[in-house]
Protein backbone atom coordinates (compact mmCIF):
# COMPACT_ATOMS: atom_id res chain seq x y z
CA UNK A 1 0.00 0.00 0.00
CA UNK A 2 1.47 3.36 -0.96
CA UNK A 3 1.32 6.48 1.21
CA UNK A 4 -1.67 7.94 -0.65
CA UNK A 5 -3.82 4.97 0.41
CA UNK A 6 -2.98 5.24 4.10
CA UNK A 7 -5.31 6.90 6.55
CA UNK A 8 -4.22 10.37 7.54
CA UNK A 9 -3.51 10.75 11.25
CA UNK A 10 -2.10 13.37 13.58
CA UNK A 11 1.23 12.65 15.20
CA UNK A 12 -0.64 12.12 18.47
CA UNK A 13 -2.92 9.54 16.87
CA UNK A 14 0.03 7.75 15.28
CA UNK A 15 1.77 7.58 18.66
CA UNK A 16 -1.26 6.09 20.42
CA UNK A 17 -1.68 3.57 17.62
CA UNK A 18 1.95 2.51 18.07
CA UNK A 19 1.36 1.95 21.78
CA UNK A 20 -1.40 -0.47 20.88
CA UNK A 21 0.65 -2.12 18.11
CA UNK A 22 3.35 -2.93 20.67
CA UNK A 23 0.91 -4.35 23.20
CA UNK A 24 0.67 -1.51 25.71
CA UNK A 25 -2.75 -1.39 27.32
CA UNK A 26 -2.26 1.33 29.95
CA UNK A 27 -0.20 4.34 30.91
CA UNK A 28 0.33 6.44 34.03
CA UNK A 29 0.28 10.19 33.70
CA UNK A 30 -0.22 13.68 34.97
CA UNK A 31 -1.93 15.50 32.09
CA UNK A 32 -0.37 18.55 30.48
CA UNK A 33 -1.14 20.96 27.67
CA UNK A 34 2.07 20.04 25.86
CA UNK A 35 0.69 16.65 24.77
CA UNK A 36 -3.01 17.36 24.34
CA UNK A 37 -3.07 15.56 20.98
CA UNK A 38 -1.94 12.33 22.66
CA UNK A 39 -4.62 12.70 25.34
CA UNK A 40 -7.24 13.37 22.66
CA UNK A 41 -6.17 10.29 20.72
CA UNK A 42 -6.45 8.21 23.90
CA UNK A 43 -10.08 9.33 24.16
CA UNK A 44 -10.74 7.36 20.98
CA UNK A 45 -8.88 4.28 22.27
CA UNK A 46 -11.86 3.52 24.52
CA UNK A 47 -11.72 0.27 26.44
CA UNK A 48 -8.58 -0.83 24.62
CA UNK A 49 -6.33 1.45 26.69
CA UNK A 50 -6.54 2.69 30.28
CA UNK A 51 -5.00 5.98 31.34
CA UNK A 52 -4.34 6.29 35.09
CA UNK A 53 -3.96 9.92 36.13
CA UNK A 54 -1.69 10.15 39.16
CA UNK A 55 -1.44 13.01 41.65
CA UNK A 56 2.23 13.79 41.00
CA UNK A 57 4.63 13.06 38.17
CA UNK A 58 7.00 11.21 40.50
CA UNK A 59 4.11 8.97 41.49
CA UNK A 60 3.17 8.37 37.85
CA UNK A 61 6.77 7.49 36.97
CA UNK A 62 7.09 5.16 39.97
CA UNK A 63 3.86 3.43 38.94
CA UNK A 64 5.14 2.91 35.42
CA UNK A 65 8.44 1.58 36.75
CA UNK A 66 6.65 -0.87 39.07
CA UNK A 67 4.44 -1.99 36.17
CA UNK A 68 7.59 -2.71 34.16
CA UNK A 69 9.00 -4.83 36.98
CA UNK A 70 5.77 -6.78 37.37
CA UNK A 71 5.10 -7.49 33.70
CA UNK A 72 8.51 -7.46 32.03
CA UNK A 73 7.05 -5.10 29.42
CA UNK A 74 7.67 -1.34 29.34
CA UNK A 75 5.68 0.70 31.81
CA UNK A 76 4.42 3.80 30.01
CA UNK A 77 4.52 7.21 31.69
CA UNK A 78 3.31 10.49 30.17
CA UNK A 79 4.19 13.89 31.61
CA UNK A 80 4.30 17.47 30.46
CA UNK A 81 7.36 19.53 29.64
CA UNK A 82 9.69 21.25 32.12
CA UNK A 83 8.46 20.72 35.70
CA UNK A 84 6.60 17.54 34.75
CA UNK A 85 9.72 15.97 33.28
CA UNK A 86 11.87 17.07 36.22
CA UNK A 87 9.51 15.48 38.71
CA UNK A 88 9.29 12.26 36.69
CA UNK A 89 13.08 11.97 36.56
CA UNK A 90 13.14 10.04 39.83
CA UNK A 91 11.29 7.15 38.19
CA UNK A 92 13.70 7.14 35.26
CA UNK A 93 16.65 6.93 37.65
CA UNK A 94 15.02 4.00 39.46
CA UNK A 95 14.34 2.21 36.18
CA UNK A 96 17.95 2.73 35.07
CA UNK A 97 19.57 1.38 38.23
CA UNK A 98 16.96 -1.39 38.64
CA UNK A 99 17.15 -2.42 34.95
CA UNK A 100 13.40 -2.00 34.44
CA UNK A 101 11.77 -1.56 31.01
CA UNK A 102 10.03 1.82 30.91
CA UNK A 103 9.14 4.51 28.37
CA UNK A 104 8.71 8.13 29.46
CA UNK A 105 6.87 10.30 26.94
CA UNK A 106 7.45 14.01 27.59
CA UNK A 107 5.56 16.86 26.01
CA UNK A 108 7.91 19.43 24.49
CA UNK A 109 7.73 23.04 23.34
CA UNK A 110 6.96 23.69 19.69
CA UNK A 111 9.77 23.26 17.19
CA UNK A 112 9.59 26.91 16.16
CA UNK A 113 10.37 28.19 19.66
CA UNK A 114 13.22 25.86 20.59
CA UNK A 115 16.61 27.11 21.79
CA UNK A 116 15.11 30.40 23.03
CA UNK A 117 14.54 29.25 26.63
CA UNK A 118 10.86 29.28 25.85
CA UNK A 119 8.25 28.45 28.47
CA UNK A 120 9.27 25.23 30.30
CA UNK A 121 11.87 24.34 27.66
CA UNK A 122 14.50 21.71 28.46
CA UNK A 123 16.75 19.67 26.18
CA UNK A 124 15.70 16.19 27.34
CA UNK A 125 18.48 14.45 25.45
CA UNK A 126 20.97 16.20 27.71
CA UNK A 127 18.83 16.02 30.83
CA UNK A 128 18.22 12.27 30.66
CA UNK A 129 21.32 11.26 28.72
CA UNK A 130 23.08 9.65 31.70
CA UNK A 131 20.03 8.06 33.37
CA UNK A 132 18.26 6.53 30.37
CA UNK A 133 19.26 3.84 27.90
CA UNK A 134 18.17 6.17 25.13
CA UNK A 135 16.83 9.74 25.12
CA UNK A 136 15.60 11.29 21.88
CA UNK A 137 13.16 13.77 20.39
CA UNK A 138 10.68 13.05 17.60
CA UNK A 139 10.70 16.07 15.28
CA UNK A 140 8.88 14.43 12.35
CA UNK A 141 5.43 12.88 12.86
CA UNK A 142 6.09 10.49 9.97
CA UNK A 143 8.90 8.93 12.03
CA UNK A 144 6.79 8.23 15.12
CA UNK A 145 6.42 4.50 14.25
CA UNK A 146 10.19 4.21 13.81
CA UNK A 147 11.01 5.91 17.10
CA UNK A 148 8.36 4.03 19.09
CA UNK A 149 9.43 0.65 17.73
CA UNK A 150 13.01 1.42 18.67
CA UNK A 151 11.91 2.64 22.12
CA UNK A 152 10.18 -0.65 22.92
CA UNK A 153 13.13 -2.68 21.66
CA UNK A 154 15.75 -0.65 23.52
CA UNK A 155 13.75 -0.72 26.76
CA UNK A 156 13.46 -4.53 26.72
CA UNK A 157 16.59 -5.79 24.98
CA UNK A 158 19.86 -6.74 26.65
CA UNK A 159 19.89 -5.11 30.06
CA UNK A 160 16.39 -3.56 30.24
CA UNK A 161 15.99 0.08 31.14
CA UNK A 162 14.19 3.37 30.54
CA UNK A 163 13.76 5.27 27.29
CA UNK A 164 12.76 8.95 27.15
CA UNK A 165 11.11 10.46 24.09
CA UNK A 166 10.34 14.18 23.81
CA UNK A 167 7.27 15.12 21.77
CA UNK A 168 7.16 18.69 20.39
CA UNK A 169 3.57 19.82 20.70
CA UNK A 170 3.31 21.03 17.08
CA UNK A 171 4.72 17.72 15.81
CA UNK A 172 1.82 15.98 17.53
CA UNK A 173 -0.67 18.06 15.53
CA UNK A 174 0.96 17.44 12.15
CA UNK A 175 -1.12 15.21 9.88
CA UNK A 176 0.74 12.41 8.11
CA UNK A 177 0.09 9.22 6.16
CA UNK A 178 2.45 6.59 7.51
CA UNK A 179 2.22 2.82 8.10
CA UNK A 180 2.40 1.34 11.57
CA UNK A 181 5.49 -0.54 12.68
CA UNK A 182 5.52 -4.27 13.25
CA UNK A 183 5.09 -5.38 16.88
CA UNK A 184 8.45 -5.30 18.63
CA UNK A 185 10.36 -8.31 19.90
CA UNK A 186 13.18 -7.92 22.44
CA UNK A 187 16.63 -9.20 21.65
CA UNK A 188 18.36 -11.23 24.34
CA UNK A 189 21.56 -13.23 24.44
CA UNK A 190 21.01 -16.88 25.37
CA UNK A 191 23.01 -19.54 27.16
CA UNK A 192 24.08 -22.24 24.72
CA UNK A 193 24.45 -25.91 25.53
CA UNK A 194 28.22 -25.58 25.23
CA UNK A 195 28.25 -22.65 27.64
CA UNK A 196 26.08 -24.58 30.07
CA UNK A 197 28.68 -27.37 29.94
CA UNK A 198 31.38 -24.80 30.70
CA UNK A 199 29.44 -23.59 33.75
CA UNK A 200 29.15 -27.14 35.09
CA UNK A 201 32.84 -27.75 34.43
CA UNK A 202 33.76 -24.60 36.37
CA UNK A 203 31.65 -25.77 39.31
CA UNK A 204 33.01 -29.31 39.29
CA UNK A 205 35.89 -28.84 41.70
CA UNK A 206 34.08 -26.56 44.14
CA UNK A 207 34.10 -27.51 47.81
CA UNK A 208 32.15 -24.49 49.04
CA UNK A 209 30.06 -23.26 46.07
CA UNK A 210 27.44 -20.54 46.26
CA UNK A 211 24.93 -19.12 43.78
CA UNK A 212 24.09 -15.41 43.87
CA UNK A 213 20.94 -14.68 41.86
CA UNK A 214 19.24 -11.40 41.09
CA UNK A 215 18.89 -8.71 38.47
CA UNK A 216 16.06 -8.12 36.00
CA UNK A 217 13.88 -10.18 33.75
CA UNK A 218 13.10 -13.24 35.85
CA UNK A 219 9.94 -15.00 34.78
CA UNK A 220 8.13 -17.44 37.06
CA UNK A 221 9.45 -20.25 34.87
CA UNK A 222 13.01 -18.96 35.11
CA UNK A 223 12.77 -18.65 38.90
CA UNK A 224 11.43 -22.20 39.18
CA UNK A 225 14.26 -23.44 36.95
CA UNK A 226 16.87 -21.78 39.14
CA UNK A 227 15.43 -23.56 42.16
CA UNK A 228 15.44 -26.94 40.40
CA UNK A 229 19.07 -26.55 39.39
CA UNK A 230 20.21 -25.45 42.85
CA UNK A 231 18.29 -28.22 44.61
CA UNK A 232 19.55 -30.90 42.21
CA UNK A 233 23.11 -29.62 42.70
CA UNK A 234 22.73 -29.00 46.47
CA UNK A 235 24.21 -25.50 46.13
CA UNK A 236 23.14 -22.70 48.51
CA UNK A 237 21.48 -19.69 46.84
CA UNK A 238 21.60 -16.11 48.06
CA UNK A 239 19.95 -13.19 46.29
CA UNK A 240 21.05 -9.66 45.52
CA UNK A 241 19.44 -6.56 47.03
CA UNK A 242 15.63 -6.62 46.79
CA UNK A 243 15.53 -9.61 44.46
CA UNK A 244 14.50 -12.13 47.11
CA UNK A 245 11.58 -13.41 45.04
CA UNK A 246 13.76 -15.07 42.37
CA UNK A 247 13.77 -18.26 44.43
CA UNK A 248 11.32 -19.69 46.94
CA UNK A 249 12.68 -18.71 50.36
CA UNK A 250 11.10 -21.87 51.80
CA UNK A 251 13.43 -24.04 49.75
CA UNK A 252 16.28 -25.66 51.65
CA UNK A 253 18.81 -24.07 49.27
CA UNK A 254 17.83 -20.46 50.02
CA UNK A 255 20.27 -18.88 52.48
CA UNK A 256 19.49 -15.14 52.58
CA UNK A 257 20.02 -11.90 50.71
CA UNK A 258 22.89 -9.48 50.22
CA UNK A 259 20.84 -6.36 50.95
CA UNK A 260 21.19 -3.42 53.29
CA UNK A 261 20.53 -5.67 56.30
CA UNK A 262 22.59 -8.69 55.22
CA UNK A 263 23.24 -11.18 57.99
CA UNK A 264 26.87 -11.05 59.21
CA UNK A 265 26.97 -14.84 58.96
CA UNK A 266 26.21 -14.71 55.23
CA UNK A 267 29.00 -12.20 54.60
CA UNK A 268 31.33 -14.56 56.45
CA UNK A 269 30.24 -17.54 54.36
CA UNK A 270 30.75 -15.62 51.11
CA UNK A 271 34.36 -15.05 52.17
CA UNK A 272 34.69 -18.81 52.76
CA UNK A 273 33.14 -19.79 49.39
CA UNK A 274 35.60 -20.98 46.79
CA UNK A 275 33.29 -20.75 43.76
CA UNK A 276 30.56 -18.17 43.13
CA UNK A 277 28.03 -18.52 40.32
CA UNK A 278 26.35 -15.15 39.78
CA UNK A 279 23.19 -15.31 37.65
CA UNK A 280 21.58 -12.02 36.63
CA UNK A 281 22.97 -9.79 39.39
CA UNK A 282 25.26 -6.84 38.73
CA UNK A 283 27.54 -7.18 41.76
CA UNK A 284 26.81 -3.56 42.59
CA UNK A 285 27.62 -1.48 45.65
CA UNK A 286 24.81 -2.64 47.95
CA UNK A 287 25.15 -6.32 47.07
CA UNK A 288 28.91 -6.24 47.72
CA UNK A 289 28.85 -3.90 50.75
CA UNK A 290 30.64 -1.12 48.87
CA UNK A 291 32.76 -3.63 46.96
CA UNK A 292 34.24 -4.97 50.20
CA UNK A 293 32.95 -8.55 50.33
CA UNK A 294 35.17 -9.60 47.42
CA UNK A 295 38.54 -8.32 46.32
CA UNK A 296 38.74 -6.03 43.27
CA UNK A 297 39.38 -6.75 40.45
CA UNK A 298 40.11 -10.44 40.99
CA UNK A 299 38.03 -12.15 43.69
CA UNK A 300 39.45 -14.92 45.81
CA UNK A 301 36.46 -17.00 44.74
CA UNK A 302 36.31 -18.51 41.28
CA UNK A 303 33.72 -16.22 39.72
CA UNK A 304 31.27 -17.40 37.07
CA UNK A 305 29.17 -14.44 35.94
CA UNK A 306 26.07 -14.75 33.76
CA UNK A 307 24.48 -11.39 32.96
CA UNK A 308 22.21 -10.06 30.20
CA UNK A 309 24.63 -7.21 29.39
CA UNK A 310 28.08 -8.18 28.14
CA UNK A 311 29.42 -4.78 29.21
CA UNK A 312 28.50 -5.52 32.83
CA UNK A 313 30.67 -8.63 32.99
CA UNK A 314 34.08 -7.64 34.30
CA UNK A 315 33.04 -4.04 35.02
CA UNK A 316 34.34 -4.39 38.60
CA UNK A 317 35.11 -8.07 39.15
CA UNK A 318 37.04 -10.14 36.62
CA UNK A 319 35.37 -13.53 36.20
CA UNK A 320 36.98 -16.86 35.48
CA UNK A 321 34.03 -17.44 33.16
CA UNK A 322 31.78 -14.66 31.85
CA UNK A 323 28.68 -15.29 29.74
CA UNK A 324 26.18 -12.82 28.31
CA UNK A 325 22.74 -14.42 28.61
CA UNK A 326 19.27 -13.74 29.93
CA UNK A 327 19.16 -14.95 33.54
CA UNK A 328 15.85 -16.79 33.34
CA UNK A 329 16.71 -18.48 30.06
CA UNK A 330 20.12 -19.50 31.44
CA UNK A 331 18.45 -21.01 34.50
CA UNK A 332 16.07 -22.98 32.29
CA UNK A 333 18.99 -24.45 30.32
CA UNK A 334 20.84 -25.34 33.53
CA UNK A 335 17.71 -26.83 35.11
CA UNK A 336 17.96 -29.92 32.95
CA UNK A 337 21.35 -30.69 34.50
CA UNK A 338 23.04 -30.71 37.85
CA UNK A 339 26.48 -29.67 38.96
CA UNK A 340 28.79 -32.29 40.39
CA UNK A 341 30.77 -30.46 43.04
CA UNK A 342 33.02 -31.68 45.83
CA UNK A 343 30.96 -29.88 48.46
CA UNK A 344 30.10 -31.57 51.71
CA UNK A 345 26.33 -31.70 52.32
CA UNK A 346 26.88 -29.83 55.56
CA UNK A 347 28.01 -26.69 53.71
CA UNK A 348 24.57 -25.92 52.29
CA UNK A 349 22.79 -26.98 55.47
CA UNK A 350 24.97 -24.75 57.64
CA UNK A 351 24.11 -21.69 55.57
CA UNK A 352 20.42 -22.61 55.61
CA UNK A 353 20.40 -23.05 59.39
CA UNK A 354 22.08 -19.67 59.84
CA UNK A 355 19.47 -18.02 57.61
CA UNK A 356 16.60 -19.58 59.54
CA UNK A 357 18.10 -18.49 62.84
CA UNK A 358 18.59 -14.94 61.60
CA UNK A 359 14.98 -14.73 60.38
CA UNK A 360 13.53 -15.47 63.81
CA UNK A 361 12.14 -12.39 65.59
CA UNK A 362 14.72 -11.00 68.06
CA UNK A 363 13.96 -10.33 71.74
CA UNK A 364 12.37 -6.95 72.41
CA UNK A 365 11.09 -4.68 75.11
CA UNK A 366 8.95 -2.39 72.96
CA UNK A 367 5.11 -2.26 73.02
CA UNK A 368 4.93 -3.07 69.32
CA UNK A 369 7.07 -6.11 68.48
CA UNK A 370 7.78 -5.74 64.78
CA UNK A 371 9.40 -9.16 64.59
CA UNK A 372 6.17 -10.80 65.75
CA UNK A 373 4.18 -8.51 63.45
CA UNK A 374 6.24 -9.78 60.51
CA UNK A 375 5.56 -13.35 61.62
CA UNK A 376 1.85 -12.49 61.43
CA UNK A 377 2.30 -11.03 57.95
CA UNK A 378 4.19 -14.17 56.95
CA UNK A 379 1.28 -16.32 58.11
CA UNK A 380 -1.40 -14.32 56.28
CA UNK A 381 0.21 -13.37 52.95
CA UNK A 382 -1.32 -15.08 49.90
CA UNK A 383 1.13 -16.88 47.66
CA UNK A 384 0.72 -14.26 44.91
CA UNK A 385 0.94 -11.16 47.10
CA UNK A 386 3.05 -8.22 45.90
CA UNK A 387 5.16 -6.57 48.61
CA UNK A 388 6.46 -3.11 47.71
CA UNK A 389 9.33 -1.54 49.64
CA UNK A 390 10.26 2.08 50.15
CA UNK A 391 13.67 3.41 51.15
CA UNK A 392 14.57 3.27 54.83
CA UNK A 393 15.46 1.04 57.74
CA UNK A 394 11.83 0.05 58.28
CA UNK A 395 12.05 -2.15 55.17
CA UNK A 396 14.58 -4.30 57.01
CA UNK A 397 11.67 -5.97 58.80
CA UNK A 398 10.13 -7.12 55.52
CA UNK A 399 13.47 -8.07 54.00
CA UNK A 400 14.70 -10.04 56.99
CA UNK A 401 11.56 -11.76 58.25
CA UNK A 402 9.18 -12.32 55.34
CA UNK A 403 9.40 -15.26 52.93
CA UNK A 404 9.29 -14.58 49.21
CA UNK A 405 8.84 -16.72 46.12
CA UNK A 406 6.95 -16.70 42.85
CA UNK A 407 4.17 -16.03 42.00
CA UNK A 408 4.48 -13.54 44.89
CA UNK A 409 6.70 -10.57 44.20
CA UNK A 410 9.07 -8.25 46.02
CA UNK A 411 9.08 -4.83 44.32
CA UNK A 412 11.45 -2.21 45.65
CA UNK A 413 13.76 0.47 44.36
CA UNK A 414 17.39 -0.62 44.58
CA UNK A 415 18.56 2.99 44.14
CA UNK A 416 17.20 4.08 47.52
CA UNK A 417 14.46 6.42 46.32
CA UNK A 418 12.02 7.50 49.04
CA UNK A 419 8.34 7.69 48.19
CA UNK A 420 8.37 4.61 45.93
CA UNK A 421 6.35 2.02 47.85
CA UNK A 422 2.89 3.60 47.80
CA UNK A 423 2.79 4.35 44.04
CA UNK A 424 4.28 0.92 43.33
CA UNK A 425 1.59 -0.80 45.40
CA UNK A 426 -1.08 1.27 43.65
CA UNK A 427 0.29 0.17 40.27
CA UNK A 428 0.38 -3.48 41.37
CA UNK A 429 -3.19 -3.28 42.59
CA UNK A 430 -4.40 -1.68 39.37
CA UNK A 431 -2.43 -4.07 37.17
CA UNK A 432 -4.13 -7.09 38.80
CA UNK A 433 -7.03 -6.11 41.08
CA UNK A 434 -7.47 -9.70 42.25
CA UNK A 435 -3.96 -9.78 43.71
CA UNK A 436 -3.22 -8.13 47.06
CA UNK A 437 -0.45 -5.54 47.22
CA UNK A 438 1.14 -4.37 50.47
CA UNK A 439 3.38 -1.32 50.76
CA UNK A 440 6.01 -0.89 53.46
CA UNK A 441 6.70 2.82 53.91
CA UNK A 442 8.07 5.09 56.60
CA UNK A 443 6.46 8.31 57.75
CA UNK A 444 8.96 10.32 55.70
CA UNK A 445 8.35 8.36 52.51
CA UNK A 446 4.58 8.38 53.00
CA UNK A 447 4.54 12.17 53.13
CA UNK A 448 6.28 12.22 49.74
CA UNK A 449 3.75 10.11 47.84
CA UNK A 450 0.87 9.07 50.10
CA UNK A 451 -1.51 11.15 47.99
CA UNK A 452 -1.39 8.39 45.36
CA UNK A 453 -3.84 6.50 47.58
CA UNK A 454 -6.39 8.85 45.99
CA UNK A 455 -5.32 7.45 42.60
CA UNK A 456 -6.08 3.94 43.86
CA UNK A 457 -9.48 5.04 45.14
CA UNK A 458 -10.36 6.71 41.82
CA UNK A 459 -9.39 3.71 39.69
CA UNK A 460 -10.47 0.83 41.93
CA UNK A 461 -7.16 -0.24 43.49
CA UNK A 462 -7.03 -1.71 46.98
CA UNK A 463 -3.45 -1.65 48.29
CA UNK A 464 -2.65 -2.05 51.97
CA UNK A 465 -0.15 0.50 53.28
CA UNK A 466 1.87 -0.37 56.38
CA UNK A 467 2.99 3.07 57.56
CA UNK A 468 5.90 2.93 60.02
CA UNK A 469 5.71 6.07 62.14
CA UNK A 470 8.76 6.65 64.33
CA UNK A 471 8.80 10.44 63.81
CA UNK A 472 12.26 10.48 62.26
CA UNK A 473 14.14 9.94 59.01
CA UNK A 474 15.38 6.66 60.45
CA UNK A 475 18.21 5.64 58.13
CA UNK A 476 19.87 9.05 58.30
CA UNK A 477 19.30 9.18 62.05
CA UNK A 478 21.10 5.84 62.36
CA UNK A 479 24.07 7.16 60.40
CA UNK A 480 24.07 10.33 62.54
CA UNK A 481 24.08 8.37 65.77
CA UNK A 482 26.84 6.09 64.52
CA UNK A 483 29.12 8.90 63.33
CA UNK A 484 28.08 11.71 65.73
CA UNK A 485 26.24 10.16 68.73
CA UNK A 486 23.58 12.38 70.23
CA UNK A 487 24.09 15.21 67.75
CA UNK A 488 20.70 15.05 66.02
CA UNK A 489 20.14 17.58 63.23
CA UNK A 490 17.43 17.62 60.57
CA UNK A 491 16.08 14.12 61.10
CA UNK A 492 13.19 14.70 63.52
CA UNK A 493 9.73 14.85 61.91
CA UNK A 494 6.49 16.39 63.15
CA UNK A 495 3.76 14.41 61.42
CA UNK A 496 0.15 15.18 60.61
CA UNK A 497 -2.83 13.13 61.77
CA UNK A 498 -2.33 10.12 59.53
CA UNK A 499 -5.81 8.82 60.28
CA UNK A 500 -7.45 12.01 59.09
CA UNK A 501 -5.18 12.06 56.05
CA UNK A 502 -5.91 8.43 55.10
CA UNK A 503 -9.65 8.88 55.52
CA UNK A 504 -9.51 12.09 53.51
CA UNK A 505 -7.93 10.17 50.63
CA UNK A 506 -10.73 7.60 50.85
CA UNK A 507 -8.85 4.77 52.59
CA UNK A 508 -9.77 2.72 55.62
CA UNK A 509 -7.46 3.34 58.57
CA UNK A 510 -6.22 1.68 61.74
CA UNK A 511 -3.55 2.70 64.23
CA UNK A 512 -1.49 0.00 65.94
CA UNK A 513 0.55 0.75 69.05
CA UNK A 514 0.75 -2.75 70.57
CA UNK A 515 1.58 -6.16 69.13
CA UNK A 516 -1.77 -7.78 69.86
CA UNK A 517 -3.64 -5.21 67.75
CA UNK A 518 -1.65 -5.77 64.58
CA UNK A 519 -3.01 -9.07 63.29
CA UNK A 520 -6.70 -8.09 63.60
CA UNK A 521 -5.96 -4.82 61.78
CA UNK A 522 -4.18 -6.70 58.97
CA UNK A 523 -6.99 -9.23 58.63
CA UNK A 524 -9.52 -6.40 58.42
CA UNK A 525 -7.42 -4.76 55.71
CA UNK A 526 -7.45 -7.95 53.65
CA UNK A 527 -11.22 -8.11 53.97
CA UNK A 528 -11.74 -4.47 52.97
CA UNK A 529 -12.64 -3.76 49.34
CA UNK A 530 -10.47 -0.68 48.99
CA UNK A 531 -7.20 0.83 50.19
CA UNK A 532 -6.24 0.59 53.87
CA UNK A 533 -3.58 2.46 55.81
CA UNK A 534 -2.31 0.78 58.97
CA UNK A 535 -0.20 3.19 61.01
CA UNK A 536 2.42 1.34 63.05
CA UNK A 537 3.59 3.55 65.90
CA UNK A 538 7.14 2.39 66.50
CA UNK A 539 9.77 3.50 68.99
CA UNK A 540 12.49 5.66 67.40
CA UNK A 541 15.05 3.90 69.60
CA UNK A 542 14.44 0.68 67.61
CA UNK A 543 16.26 2.20 64.65
CA UNK A 544 16.74 -1.06 62.68
CA UNK A 545 16.24 -4.79 62.99
CA UNK A 546 19.78 -5.17 64.35
CA UNK A 547 20.42 -2.21 66.64
CA UNK A 548 18.99 0.64 68.69
CA UNK A 549 19.89 4.29 69.12
CA UNK A 550 20.83 3.47 72.71
CA UNK A 551 23.41 0.95 71.52
CA UNK A 552 24.77 3.30 68.87
CA UNK A 553 25.35 5.89 71.57
CA UNK A 554 27.18 3.30 73.64
CA UNK A 555 24.61 3.52 76.41
CA UNK A 556 23.27 0.01 76.28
Amino acid sequence: MDGSQLKQRTGGQVLVDQLRVHGADCAFCVPGESYLEVLDALHDAGDHFTLYNARHEAGAADMAEAYGKLTGTPGICMVTRGPGACQAAVGVHIAFQDSTPMILLVGQVGRGTMDRESFQEIDYRQMFGSVAKWAAQIDDAARVPEYMARAFRVATSGRPGPVVLALPEDMLTDVVSVPDAQPYAPTQAVLSEAQADAVLEALKGAERPMILAGGPGWTNAGAAALQRFAEASDIPVATSFRRQDVIDNRSGVYVGDFGTGVAPSLVKRLAEADTLLVIGARLGEITTKTYATMSVPTPAQKLIHIHCDADEIGRVYSPALGIAADAGQAAEVLAGRHATTRADAGWRQTLRDEYLADSEPPPHDFPLDMGQAMADVRDILPADCVVTLDAGNHTGWAQRFLRYGRPGRQIGSTCGSMGYAVPAAVAASLQDPARQAIAFVGDGGFMMSGAEIATAVQHGGRPIVLLFNNRTYGTIRMHQEREHPGRVVGTDIVNPDFGALAKGYGAAYAQVTETAAFRPALEAAFAHDGPTVIELVTDPDRISTRTTVTKLRGEG
